[in-house]
């Protein structure tokens, strides 16, 4: 039993293998505490796992590529997700209700023309 997933955030993209296993997550070659430090990503990756009761059933491999740790900490989060549906589909409402499924698209505003950045104007003066 083992399933396959793609996750997207921002820039990252995580490539997500789920198998049977104690509990064990791993992000490009090392664990998940060691790829992120803080807490708060850790609980953030964790999460799908949680709420489906799987976080000491089955092991991760992860893939990440692309973006920030942050980005990285969601789209591995997504995938996870997506595995998890992956294996068993009665996961569905509980994973859809917490929102989990659904790709976040918000991504970085690009800069426009005669402006300092995204929204930013350059300084003006009347006198």
């Amino acid at each position: 039993m083992a399933a396959t997933a793609t996750g997207k955030r921002k820039l990252a993209v995580a490539q997500v293998r789920l198998k049977e296993g104690t509990g064990q997550i791993l992000v490009n070659g090392r664990l998940l505490a060691d790829y992120f430090p803080r807490l708060s990503l850790q609980a953030l990756v964790q999460e799908p796992l949680k709420l489906t009761q799987n976080e000491k059933r089955l092991d991760c491999s992860a893939s990440l590529d692309g973006g920030g740790i942050s980005g990285q900490a969601g789209a591995l989060r997504h995938g996870l997700a997506r595995a998890l549906l992956a294996l068993d589909e009665n996961y569905r409402p509980a994973l859809r209700k917490a929102g989990m499924l659904t790709r976040d698209f918000r991504t970085k505003e690009r800069k426009k023309y005669g402006q300092k950045g995204a929204r930013k104007r350059f300084q003006w003066t009347k006198r």
